[in-house]
């Protein structure tokens, strides 16, 4: 029976989950040669290529797929087991962060990390990245991104996708509308309304489906990038945008805006972090996802809250 080393069952874990030499030795801190060399082992133990070189970076073989999932969940359970001694305690050890968010999420989500960081982890410095939805996970396999918030559903087997909360959808008018009077828009008033849309790279696209699956896109008379100029927008003339409700509350807070409800369900959106699979996070990162999960996962979302006329008041808010 051949003996088997198992940093080279590490090894072969970072290379299916981020499907690069270059990503995997910087998380096991070793030079890429060594990497490779491990990799050559690995073809030779197992009588397999099990990484095949494409324009995507390492594509696993079927041999590879059939050897993951045994050997990452060995992996998970030495990791738990020695975990206590390999901890990252953000009290006394220093360490920086790059996460990437929308305009959305540096409004609505980062003032509420960075609270609770300079309160639990006074040591903890971010680095905040624009988020690309189409490019993110590739820069997580490459070590570029520690973690991500993101709507759309990425679905990946080299990342982990985190649930944190619902929203609803709600539309966005100013406090003084000519026209939109209630809390609540008619189809025939949201059909007669000019609107504003963002259409951009961080994965909010609902919008503008909604307007196009009733025949509205027509009524678009700005098509933005980022919703973070939305509030200056419509506090200034008398369009009508459609948003994340809790992005929506935290605009009202601060602008001559109103929320309105919809004349439909929307379905609602989740939001959701991504991060490397467990095994392949430094103790750095496995302290940083847990954070983010406490944080912004405790957060009660407005989808899981009563209709208007059945809220707290504001101030009694979670």
């Amino acid at each position: 029976m051949r003996t088997f080393d198992l940093n080279l069952a590490r090894v072969f874990v970072l290379l299916y989950e981020t499907g690069s030499v270059t990503a995997t030795a910087d998380t096991l801190h070793v030079t890429q040669p060594t990497v490779s060399y491990s990799l050559a082992k690995l073809r030779r133990h197992f009588d397999d290529e099990l990484f095949r070189r494409t324009g995507r970076g390492l594509t696993p073989t079927a041999g590879a797929r059939r050897l993951y999932e045994p050997l990452q969940r060995a992996l998970a359970d030495i990791d738990g087991a020695v975990r206590q001694a390999d901890a990252f305690d953000p009290a006394t050890m220093p360490g920086r962060f790059t996460v990437a968010l929308s305009d959305l999420g540096e409004v609505t989500l980062l003032p509420r990390l960075l609270a609770a960081a300079r309160e639990r982890a006074p040591g903890v410095a971010f680095t905040i990245r624009p988020l690309d939805v189409d490019d993110a996970e590739s820069q997580l396999r490459r070590g570029d991104l520690d973690a991500f918030v993101a709507t759309p559903v990425l679905t990946s087997h080299r990342t982990e996708r985190i649930p944190l909360f619902q929203e609803r959808y709600v539309g966005m008018v100013a406090a003084d509308h000519p026209r939109v009077t209630g809390d609540r828009v008619t189809m025939e008033e949201l059909a007669a309304e000019h609107h504003t849309t963002v259409f951009g790279p961080s994965g909010h696209v609902a919008p503008r489906a909604v307007l196009a699956a009733h025949g509205l896109l027509d009524r678009v008379v700005v098509d933005a990038t980022r919703f973070s100029m939305l509030p200056y927008l419509l506090e200034q003339t008398d369009l009508m945008a459609i948003v994340p409700e809790f992005v929506g509350e935290v605009f009202t807070a601060s602008h001559r805006l109103r929320l309105v409800r919809l004349p439909f369900e929307t379905e609602p959106i989740e939001v959701a972090l991504y991060a490397r699979h467990a095994s392949s996070r430094s103790p750095a990162q496995r302290w940083l996802i847990r954070f983010m999960v406490e944080v912004l996962g405790e957060r009660v979302s407005p989808a899981q809250l009563p209709p208007y006329g059945a809220r707290q008041p504001a101030a009694d808010m979670p």
